[in-house]
């Protein structure tokens, strides 16, 4: 009932756009203009009164290039800060939209988008300009429930944020972060809020698959196709029919694995090892790697036409030592986990303790976190946690205080690291991966490297 009554702005230099919104608005609200050129905002701004803007994030002709968007936000809101705007844009900008929320934006939507969805953004605005802004956006605010991401920083709210925008389309996401920052942890809140959620979700540590094992884990072979092949066996791919299929570590792949996953991610479909007969899929593609971007635009090291294939929008998780207090946040949320895992109370943190984890640099992030809180829950005495109660794992802290000697250069630090585990557990490279939290496949890969 509300649209019946609404007046509607769309700014759009698209004319196909401007046509498909008008056909759908039409029979839905009082009146809708559209207009190509932003340049004339100011004037239908005092001409009309609008309950609800649509508004492009780039123009064509425009002279603020890459941010006209914003740009004509904040004329809007300089005119008339009452008016919820909507921003317009593709999954590129998606970035460039969030931003748009905290100068003032109602939402955004994706191109190209489903008109109840539209619909319903639309409805919320117009419900905020009747109801003198007390209906918050889509996104504003994110329960940490929802998604199983404990943060309230900046940055971490802009993710949560992010997701909730990307999860209901099929757009391929790359995560990327440090060790121990939570990509998994995205990943599945990528699909528990997609319109997948109901089909498996499958992960692949492709980092740790040999040439041998790479296809015949993926994409699943025939009986007697090679040795132990004893019988017919769906790979992944097929095993994420419907759902999404999470690929960990892709960074670490060869370049021979990436032209089958290319190949694979181009037609749809697998071919099981030992088979001829190709068999579609439909899987929504998650990817993540700690190997930064940077890294990977080198063609030497991974196919540039693979990475545009994988990455239709990026998400960066920070270090946690860039969270600020979701550092005691999280390790309160720990410490109740852990108290009740083995039956203790439940301890608080005290200001000592909080300040020696706002202080400590996290090199191995959340799960360094994770662990260390466990540590000291289980040998702690009373129902408080003090400073001296919480003790860095010395996988960390060793190669740290021995900078000065050895120099800042990371791959030195991780070099003595390995070489200090392996020389504690006598050369056994299980205990030494274990206590490393790294996998064998991953230690043998880092010990050929350094040579040891």
């Amino acid at each position: 009932m509300l649209l019946k009554k609404a007046s509607i702005l769309i700014v759009d230099d698209d004319a196909d756009v401007l046509t498909a919104v008008r056909l759908m608005l039409r029979p839905q609200v009082k009146e809708i203009v559209t207009e190509k050129n932003p340049e004339q905002l100011p004037i239908l701004l005092k001409q009309y009164s609008f309950d609800a803007i649509l508004l492009d994030m780039n123009f064509k002709s425009a002279i603020h290039t890459g941010n006209e968007g914003l740009y004509w936000l904040q004329k809007i809101k300089e005119l008339r800060p009452e008016v919820a705007v909507i921003m317009i844009t593709a999954y590129g900008d998606i970035d460039l939209a969030i931003r748009s929320l905290k100068e003032g934006a109602f939402d955004f939507v994706v191109k190209p988008w489903h008109n109840e969805k539209l619909l319903g953004t639309i409805t919320n605005a117009v419900s905020q300009r009747v109801n003198g802004g007390k209906t918050t956006a889509s996104g504003a605010n994110i329960p940490s429930s929802d998604f199983e991401l404990l943060g309230e920083s900046d940055v971490m709210q802009d993710i949560k944020l992010k997701i909730k925008k990307i999860a209901p389309t099929d757009a391929n996401i790359l995560i990327l972060g440090e060790n121990g920052t939570g990509k998994e942890l995205v990943a599945k809140a990528i699909h528990e809020q997609s319109l997948r959620a109901a089909k498996p979700f499958v992960k692949v540590d492709v980092g740790a698959l040999t040439d041998s094992l790479f296809e015949s884990e993926l994409f699943g072979h025939k009986k007697g196709a090679f040795t132990d092949a004893r019988e017919d066996r769906a790979g992944r791919f097929e095993a994420a029919q419907g759902g999404t299929i999470f690929l960990d570590e892709i960074g670490n792949i060869s370049l021979h694995q990436q032209s089958k996953l290319l190949s694979v991610l181009q037609n749809r479909q697998v071919i099981r090892v030992g088979a001829n007969e190709p068999v579609n899929i439909d899987v929504r593609l998650l990817c993540a790697t700690n190997v930064p971007l940077s890294e990977l635009a080198n063609e030497s090291r991974f196919r540039k036409d693979l990475i545009y294939r994988i990455n239709t929008v990026e998400i960066l998780i920070p270090p946690l030592r860039k969270r600020g207090k979701d550092i005691v946040l999280l390790a309160t949320h720990f410490a109740q986990v852990y108290a009740h895992k083995y039956m203790k109370p439940v301890p608080e943190l005290s200001k000592a303790a909080q300040d020696k984890l706002l202080h400590y640099h996290f090199p191995g992030n959340v799960r360094e976190l994770q662990y260390a809180i466990e540590r000291a829950v289980i040998m702690a005495d009373g129902a408080l946690l003090d400073a001296d109660d919480i003790l860095f794992s010395p996988i960390e802290a060793a190669p740290a205080g021995e900078a000065l000697e050895h120099g800042t250069n990371l791959e030195e630090l991780e070099k003595l690291t390995i070489n200090k585990v392996l020389q504690l557990h006598n050369g056994n490279l299980t205990r030494t991966a274990k206590e490393l939290g790294i996998t064998r496949t991953a230690l043998y890969r880092r010990m050929n490297k350094y040579g040891l």
